[in-house]
């Protein structure tokens, strides 16, 4: 055969008449998956027959303690004492002391009106259809409601000094008002500190490095013990203020550094297009640089929302009442003496309820602009 005889040979299709190879079938449903999940590799493999074994231990004895042997009708805490089982007689005689503190018995239905309208607040705020210029305005009346409900004084209501809230509504407190100013704080230093003026860009990186070169528990107690000696006799500043301060400077210097990558990570392109069609400085970062810089660091961004709402539970170390003092001092009750486990379990719930709903959000809100930019 000639060359031309074998180009003509290899060229030449298939009969369509010819059968094909037989496939191995392909596997599909519920096996597929634990295939490609619990045992892709040895290693995936082993972490999964090591899991599986951890709850297969630690399942039925959690149920037994926490439900099958658990007392729900106790009187006291003897009563308690004598089942093996978990007493959540305890967090429904001390929900109240746990949730609201010590604040004064006879008016806890204001802290706990707070409660509902600051989670009211945020829940609307996560909605997209209210995102209007107006919802600044209802933060402000509601804020403004919250303060004169916690602190009384005004229509009526007997004034309560700040040494006597606690519980949930400190902790919602410290986490909302950290949250809403230090991230404008953490976005202005994050600008600064990428600022072509050397003493802003200086001043920016010394606060930043500073701030996240010491712990948190350090800036609580310099705002508690450190912060009264500067100030002038006769004039003092409110202790949860200044915690809500510590907070604040703590929480925008993380945030400063979260947004720096995210707008070191926008191409020079969109900054010589912004500067091509006249825009200035501010104009350019609030149209165009600064909304793609935050939906990259949206992620990161919720983790340190999440993180601080957990963090705020180290007030404790500074005499704030919020819910980790607020249970102690239930344990406190002669009565009710060693249940701390079902304290703090409660608290704990009461935590992930808020951490879990913020990274549900995160995601849908992540998939909400993915589905925008395909658009």
């Amino acid at each position: 055969m000639n060359l031309s005889e074998k180009n003509t040979a290899l060229s030449a299709p298939q009969s369509l008449s010819e059968p094909l190879p037989d496939r191995p079938p392909q596997q599909t449903g519920v096996g597929l998956w634990i295939k490609q999940n619990l045992f892709a590799t040895p290693a995936h493999g082993l972490a999964t027959i090591l899991v599986l074994w951890f709850l297969l231990f630690s399942i039925p004895a959690v149920v037994e303690w926490g439900l099958l042997q658990a007392n729900f009708t106790a009187d006291s805490g003897q009563a308690c004492h004598a089942s093996t089982g978990a007493c959540w007689s305890f967090v429904q005689h001390k929900y109240r002391m746990i949730l609201l503190g010590i604040y004064p018995f006879d008016e806890q239905w204001r802290p706990f009106i707070v409660c509902i309208l600051l989670i009211g607040l945020i829940v609307l705020s996560a909605i997209p259809r209210f995102w209007r210029k107006s919802l600044v305005g209802i933060w402000l009346v509601v804020l403004a409601i919250c303060g004169v409900l916690m602190h009384g004084g005004l229509f009526g209501l007997t004034e309560v000094e700040t040494a006597r809230w606690g519980g949930l509504p400190i902790t919602l407190i410290l986490a909302i008002f950290g949250i809403l100013f230090a991230t404008p704080l953490g976005i202005l230093l994050a600008l600064g500190r990428r600022s072509d003026m050397p003493i802003i860009r200086s001043l920016s990186i010394t606060y930043i490095e500073l701030v996240r070169g010491v712990p948190f528990v350090s800036l609580l107690f310099m705002a508690s013990v450190m912060v009264p000696l500067f100030f002038t006799d006769g004039f003092s500043l409110d202790k949860l203020l200044r915690a809500q301060l510590a907070v604040i400077v703590y929480v925008s210097a993380y945030i400063a550094e979260v947004v720096r990558g995210g707008l070191q990570s926008i191409p020079k392109g969109q900054f010589e297009g912004a500067a091509s069609l006249g825009l200035s400085y501010w104009q350019s970062m609030r149209l165009i640089i600064l909304p793609q810089a935050l939906k990259v660091v949206i992620p990161p961004l919720v983790s340190i929302f999440i993180s601080i709402f957990k963090d705020t539970s180290l007030v404790v170390i500074i005499g704030i009442y919020d819910l980790t003092l607020s249970a102690k001092v239930a344990l406190a009750d002669p009565q009710w003496q060693g249940f701390s486990v079902e304290a703090y379990v409660f608290i704990g719930f009461i935590y992930f309820i808020f951490c879990y709903a913020m990274s549900r959000y995160s995601r849908y809100i992540e998939q909400r602009l993915e589905l925008a930019r395909q658009r």
